[in-house]
């Protein structure tokens, strides 16, 4: 079984690591897949988004790293892969990741998205908090992986 974790991943933090790590014991295979969504600016391109994340999760047998452009749904046909893996963090993640949830099982009735809970120590970590704090200075050692923490550190600081 085939599931699909999509992201913006700009960049991955130790909360995206938290839900790979546990999602990849519960499926055959795990596409994380970097997702370009048009009405964002990202400060890392797709090809730095995923150099980032293959550096983060390193070599497994079950995980692999992708890039998109375009509908999920049609993405999960291309991978004939039936599940979404969707980490929250708070109630307020919820609200959006279900509206998701239900437009994705609109456009294709066997697709269903799994939501998981980040660990406790990661609920207020997010991408944008990462880069803030890279931008300034900030200490992010313990909010990223080990293996992309000074990329992060020296693409902000420019």
């Amino acid at each position: 079984m085939t599931f699909v974790y999509p992201g913006s991943f700009d960049p991955v933090t130790n909360g995206h690591m938290d839900i790979i790590n546990r999602a990849s014991k519960i499926c055959d295979r795990l596409i994380v897949l970097v997702s370009v969504n048009l009405s964002k600016n990202y400060v890392f391109s797709l090809e730095e988004r995923v150099e980032l994340l293959k550096l983060a999760i390193g070599k497994r047998d079950n995980v692999e790293v992708m890039s998109h452009t375009g509908l999920l749904v049609d993405f999960m046909h291309k991978v004939n892969a039936k599940t979404i893996i969707k980490g929250l963090r708070a109630v307020s993640d919820f609200e959006s990741e279900m509206q998701m949830a239900l437009l994705n099982r609109n456009l294709d009735n066997e697709i269903d998205t799994l939501f998981m809970m980040t660990s406790l120590n990661n609920s207020f970590l997010s991408s944008s908090a990462v880069r803030e704090l890279a931008r300034y200075g900030g200490k992010i050692d313990d909010l990223v992986p080990p293996e992309i923490a000074d990329i992060i550190i020296r693409k902000l600081k420019k």
